[in-house]
C-alpha cells in the first residue's frame, strides 16, 4: 500500500468517522473580536483549511476565562453564550465542516502563561512565575478550591456549547504549560491540598474536567485530550507519569489522546531550545532525532492504552507519516505550521506528494549568537516568540483573504504582532 493510500484510510471513532488520517492541528489564531466571539475571518480561515483535504480540523485555544487568554483574539466561552455569540460559533463550525472534515474545539485556560498585557496577576495552581526574561508574563496567584471547581464546570460548559453549535468534538488542552498542564507538573503545582502533591492529586483537575465534560456532552460526541509526553524540565511532568495519566484517561472514556510536549520555558513542541538544557530522561534515545518529535513516546504509550493516538510536531514527509500509521500504531498525524502557508498540504499528500516545504528553514533569523540556537537566554526568547509571530501573521493574512507573505522577517513579525495584540485590547 502506498504512503498516500495509508494516509487516506478513514478512522472510525465512537461518535464520528474521519475521512483520512491527516489532521490540521491546533494553532492559535487570534482572530476573535474584542468580546471573544468568532468572526468572519475565522470562517474564511477554516473554510480554506477545510477545503485543504484534512480529515479533521482542531481549533486554536478557546478560552474559558477572558482574563486568561493566551493571546488577545482568542475565542472565549466563559458563561452561556448569548444568541449572537452562539450564532457566530455555529457559522464557524459550518465553514470548517463545509468540505466534509470533522471539527473539534480545543478548550483551554492559559494559567500562569497568560500574557501580562492580558492579566498582570493570572490565576494558576501555585504562585510560581514563568521563568523567561522580558516580563511577558505576570506574577501568578494561587487558585482557591472554589475557583478550581468553577473552572471544571467551565471546561464542561464549553464542551457542551461546542456540541450545540455544530462542532463534532472537543479537545481539552492539557499540554504546553497552560493551566491543565500546570496542574500536572510538580514544578508548577506545589499545592498541598487535594489538587497537588501526588500524581493522583495533580491529575485530579484534568480527570474531573473530562468527567464533567462527558456528562454534559454524552457518548455520541468526540472527547479528546492533548497531553504532554513530558515537560522536558527537571522536576517537571515526567514520561512515566504521562503514561499513567494516559491510562487513567482511557479508563475515563476519552476517545483520542494527542501527544505533545514542552511549555513556554522549554518549547519542544515548536522544536526550539528553552531557557535550560532539555531533560530527556525517561524518553526513548531517538526522541530528539526523529522527524516527528513525539513519535517514539507514542509507541510506548501504544503499549499501555488502546485509545487512538495522535502525534503532531515535525512531520514533513509522507513516508514518515505513513510509517507512523502503519508501523507505530498512530491513528492520526497532525500538521500545524506547514498548513499556515500550504493550506492544501493534506490534499497534496493524499495525491502522492512526498514532502512538504520546510518553511521553518527560511525564517529570517540572525547568524551565530543572534540565531535560533543562541546561548543567550534573551535572544532565545526573542527568536522563539518571533517565530511564533511569523506564523501568527500568516494566519491573519489567510483570515483576511490574503496570500501568505513568506518574505516577512522575524523581527518585523514580532513587532507587528505585539502592536496588533495591544490594539485588540484597546
Amino acid at each position: 500500500m502506498s504512503d498516500a493510500a495509508i494516509l487516506a484510510q478513514p478512522l472510525t471513532l465512537p461518535a464520528e468517522t474521519l475521512r483520512n488520517r491527516i489532521v490540521k492541528a491546533a494553532m492559535t489564531e487570534g482572530l476573535a473580536d474584542r468580546e471573544g466571539r468568532a468572526t468572519p475571518a475565522l470562517e474564511r480561515l477554516y473554510r480554506l483549511w477545510g477545503a485543504g483535504g484534512a480529515g479533521l480540523l482542531i481549533s486554536g485555544n478557546v478560552i474559558v476565562d477572558k482574563d486568561h487568554r493566551e493571546k488577545p483574539g482568542n475565542v472565549v466561552i466563559e458563561a452561556e453564550p448569548d444568541a449572537e455569540a452562539r450564532a457566530a460559533l455555529t457559522r464557524w463550525a459550518q465553514a470548517a465542516r463545509a468540505d466534509g472534515a470533522g471539527f473539534w474545539m480545543q478548550i483551554s485556560h492559559a494559567g500562569r502563561q497568560t500574557p501580562a498585557l492580558v492579566n498582570q496577576a493570572p490565576k494558576a495552581p501555585s504562585p510560581i512565575a514563568v521563568n523567561l526574561p522580558g516580563n511577558r508574563f505576570g506574577r501568578p496567584v494561587a487558585l482557591t478550591e472554589a475557583e478550581i471547581l468553577d473552572l471544571v464546570q467551565r471546561f464542561a460548559r464549553a464542551a457542551r456549547v461546542a456540541r450545540e453549535t455544530g462542532f463534532t468534538g472537543a479537545q481539552l488542552h492539557a499540554a504546553h504549560g497552560y493551566l491543565v498542564s500546570e496542574f500536572l507538573s510538580p514544578r508548577a503545582n506545589q499545592r498541598t491540598d487535594a489538587w497537588g502533591g501526588s500524581l493522583e492529586n495533580r491529575a485530579r483537575f484534568l480527570l474531573e474536567s473530562v468527567k464533567a465534560a462527558r456528562a454534559q456532552t454524552g457518548r455520541d460526541f468526540t472527547l479528546s485530550v492533548k497531553l504532554n509526553s513530558a515537560d522536558f524540565q527537571k522536576g517537571g511532568f515526567a514520561p512515566e507519569e504521562s503514561l499513567i495519566v494516559a491510562d487513567w484517561l482511557a479508563q475515563a472514556g476519552v476517545d483520542v489522546i494527542e501527544i505533545s510536549g514542552g511549555n513556554y520555558e522549554q518549547p519542544r513542541m515548536a522544536d526550539l531550545d528553552g531557557a535550560e538544557k532539555p531533560d530527556l530522561s525517561g524518553l526513548p534515545a531517538s526522541t530528539a532525532a526523529r522527524e516527528a518529535y513525539f513519535l517514539d513516546f507514542a509507541v510506548e504509550m501504544r503499549k499501555r492504552v488502546k485509545v487512538p493516538l495522535m502525534v503532531t510536531g515535525g512531520f514533513r514527509t509522507a513516508a514518515a507519516m505513513a510509517r507512523a500509521v502503519r508501523d507505530d500504531g498512530v491513528a492520526l498525524v497532525g500538521l500545524g505550521r506547514p498548513m499556515v502557508v500550504d493550506t492544501d498540504a493534506p490534499k497534496r499528500l493524499l495525491a502522492g506528494a512526498a514532502e512538504l516545504t520546510r518553511w521553518e528553514n527560511i525564517l529570517r533569523v540572525g547568524p551565530g549568537l543572534f540565531g535560533p540556537k543562541s546561548p543567550i537566554m534573551l535572544i532565545k526568547a526573542v527568536n522563539g516568540f518571533g517565530a511564533m509571530s511569523w506564523y501568527y501573521q500568516q494566519i491573519r493574512r489567510l483570515g483576511a483573504g490574503e496570500a501568505p507573505d513568506v518574505k516577512l522577517g522575524l523581527l518585523k513579525a514580532l513587532s507587528v504582532e505585539e502592536k496588533t495584540q495591544k490594539a485588540m485590547l484597546g
